[in-house]
């Protein structure tokens, strides 16, 4: 790309190049360093499908950034084409009553919960507020309301999306369902969604414990959490985080209950303190926004530096044993884990191109630098032998292999089916359908 290219009408002033003061803030995501071309920021759909033009009639690689916290480093690249839609961030209210809202795809989680706090709702998004709508929104959205409201994609009624060819298509269940379907769970590889709209969640207030037991080394805290969640009420869901702590570790849990009391919300946290030796115990009553709060939002520059991987899977013995191996073992990961089921698990598993409606857990593993991609398969191995699926969202290695644990059997045939037809030259296909596996 020269240094002052000569861009389309639409796009004049939109196109950010090295030696741009913005470049080192616009090069890279959060996980991973990059140097692109060129980043072009568009405000409109109509910029978008220039965008796209541009890029295409000038043979550059395309990546496409809503939010840039993405852990697989796709929404950047080297040489190539970044379109961020970070200028894309309207939210606004269609229908009050029927809690329908209309959300653009470079809004950040944070500005949602912020704009709908004031009418009393909230979108179950993922648990850090800078994270981008689009990324999430297309993969799945395992947020901090999950068992109560399952998926975000679980509650997207239309979407607008930019195709490679440039056409603009509104679809919904009536309306392309196929490109419907796919964009839930599988949308980086059919086109750009740039609008979603979402029926949110009424809640204002939730109860929020943090938590910190001691998980013994023999899994039997992990395995009293699972069961403790399988039977719960779906207003608690809770996540964690192993850190080791001798042999065993401690489980810092986060537990968030969508009720409007702390009457309500003690007796759902108090089976939490009895899974293991507690450590720490507190319990508030806070705002939905708090827990996603703009304080979280922050410029993604390739600052923490990371490999992940994931693992699906219904809690047993096995599976609680291998997850302490991985967090404390001589090749330990950090290990972070979800609980799903609930409402996630109340939609037919052809319904979306996310296919996993069975498992209670999503356990999550990543190593840094100077670790990398064969320190995290031995730390990761035991886990990986006991998993049924993974989430594309939480996976930095997208390869030929994670795609079939993400989208197995019928599900990945028809993924791929559809992203070739949405997209015949593979302008926006992830690495995960061609790339071979990967050891980084």
């Amino acid at each position: 790309m020269t240094r002052n290219p000569v861009l389309p009408a639409p796009l004049t002033g939109k196109l950010v190049t090295p030696g741009d003061r913005r470049y080192a803030q616009l090069r890279s995501t959060y996980t991973t360093r990059h140097s692109p071309a060129g980043v072009l920021l568009p405000e409109t759909t109509a910029q978008v499908v220039a965008a796209v033009r541009y890029a295409r009639e000038r043979g550059l690689p395309i990546a496409v950034r809503s939010g840039g916290h993405g852990l697989s480093g796709a929404s950047s690249n080297d040489g190539g084409l970044v379109i961020d839609l970070s200028a894309l961030n309207r939210i606004d209210v269609l229908d009050e009553r029927a809690r329908l809202v209309r959300v653009e795809a470079g809004a950040r989680w944070a500005m949602v919960a912020k704009a709908l706090a004031p009418y009393g709702l909230a979108i179950s998004s993922g648990d850090h507020g800078n994270v981008g709508v689009g990324g999430l929104a297309t993969g799945g959205g395992v947020g901090w309301l999950v068992r109560r409201y399952g998926l975000t994609i679980d509650h997207v009624r239309a979407v607008e999306v930019v195709l490679a060819d440039g056409t603009v298509v509104r679809a919904d269940a009536e309306h392309e369902p196929e490109l419907f379907w796919v964009v839930r769970g599988a949308g980086a590889g059919a086109g750009i969604v740039v609008a979603f709209e979402i029926e949110a969640l009424e809640v204002r207030n939730v109860g929020l414990a943090q938590i910190a037991v001691e998980a013994t080394p023999d899994g039997g805290t992990l395995r009293r959490w699972a069961e403790y969640l399988r039977a719960a009420p779906r207003e608690l869901s809770t996540a964690a985080v192993l850190f080791p702590y001798g042999r065993s570790a401690v489980m810092q849990i986060t537990a968030v209950v969508a009720a409007e009391s702390l009457r309500r919300t003690r007796p759902l946290v108090e089976p939490l303190l009895a899974i293991g030796k507690q450590l720490e115990h507190r319990t508030d009553l806070v705002p939905y926004a708090a827990l996603v709060p703009m304080a979280h939002l922050h410029p993604n520059v390739g600052q923490q530096a990371s490999t992940t991987t994931n693992s699906l899977l219904t809690m047993d013995d096995g599976s609680a044993q291998a997850i302490m191996r991985a967090a404390t073992g001589p090749n330990r990961a950090l290990v972070q884990l979800r609980s799903v089921g609930g409402a996630v698990n109340d939609v037919d598993p052809g319904a979306t191109a996310y296919p996993h409606r069975r498992q209670d857990t999503l356990a999550v593993g990543s190593v840094f630098p100077p670790q990398g991609g064969t320190a995290l398969d031995a730390a990761w191995r035991g886990v990986a032998a006991r998993a049924d699926g993974a989430y594309v969202n939480f996976e930095a290695r997208p390869d030929r292999a994670a795609f079939d644990r993400i989208y197995p059997g019928e599900t990945g045939r028809r993924v791929a089916e559809l992203w070739r037809r949405y997209d015949p030259d593979g302008v926006f296909r992830p690495a995960l359908l061609t790339r071979q596996p990967s050891r980084r």
